[in-house]
């Protein structure tokens, strides 16, 4: 690995032996943001540069903001595992990943210090500039992996790296009352539900059936887009914060 970190950022080098080349041709035009999950950031850098763990990220952010770089953007880390959005599967191909420090929801998962958050979205302004990468494809690993992972969960201010310029935000629909739909229901509303999911990003299939796809794709959606509650159930407020994102998006191409 080079001795020169790819960001400006000062940032240092805990080089990860977990990664291989990019398809050829395959363009970097999503980042990917993770929490570790794990019970301090050493134990965390331990497994992510562990040859028999078979994982890694590009970057790992402290919680007193400390940056590290363990795989070069050049190249595959391995992060987002069996991963789907828009219509592409494995995202580590065209992807960069972050690691961020915090227990996760299976060790005391807390809040995101500011000192960490700052330099995460300094890191994912530098990121986003360098390859282009446009604000709608700046997720959660939540929303690529809805099924198996939960991270970087409902505490991520997301609103936060809005203001410094990352992400795709709006200020969620107030919850109020209304009509609502869970799984097991079905019929037209849902197909325009699972519509409006799909065009998004999310893998879901358009049949009408508010299926158990369906509610962990809305539970990704809430988790980064309404973390208010996040139930898995389509009430008024996920469905008009969903549909004003889909407005608030450029055009393609």
């Amino acid at each position: 690995m080079s001795q020169k970190t790819d960001t400006s950022l000062p940032a240092r080098l805990r080089p990860s032996p977990n990664h291989n080349e990019r398809p050829e041709g395959c363009r970097v035009d999503t980042l990917i943001l993770h929490y570790t999950g794990m019970t301090s950031a050493e134990a965390a850098i331990r497994r992510l540069c562990d040859p028999r763990a078979e994982v890694s990220a590009h970057y790992l952010v402290e919680e007193d903001g400390a940056l590290h770089q363990l795989v070069p953007e050049a190249r595959r880390a391995w992060h987002a595992g069996v991963s789907f959005w828009q219509g592409a599967r494995d995202i580590n191909d065209r992807s960069i990943g972050i690691e961020i420090v915090n227990p996760g929801h299976e060790f005391g998962y807390r809040a995101f210090p500011g000192a960490q958050i700052e330099v995460v979205a300094r890191l994912c302004l530098d990121i986003c500039r360098r390859h282009g990468i446009p604000a709608e494809r700046v997720l959660a690993h939540s929303d690529v992996a809805p099924a198996r992972k939960e991270d970087p969960g409902e505490l991520f201010p997301w609103d936060a790296l809005a203001r410094a310029g990352v992400g795709q935000w709006l200020e969620p629909e107030p919850i109020s009352g209304g009509r609502f739909f869970q799984e097991g229901d079905s019929g037209q509303p849902v197909e325009a539900l699972q519509s409006m999911l799909a065009l998004f990003g999310y893998e879901v299939a358009i049949d009408g059936v508010y299926d158990t796809q369906t509610r962990l794709a809305v539970t990704a959606f809430q988790r980064h887009f309404r973390p208010e509650r996040v139930d898995g159930v389509a009430d008024m407020s996920t469905i008009t914060t969903l549909h004003r994102l889909l407005q608030n998006r450029p055009a393609p191409g």
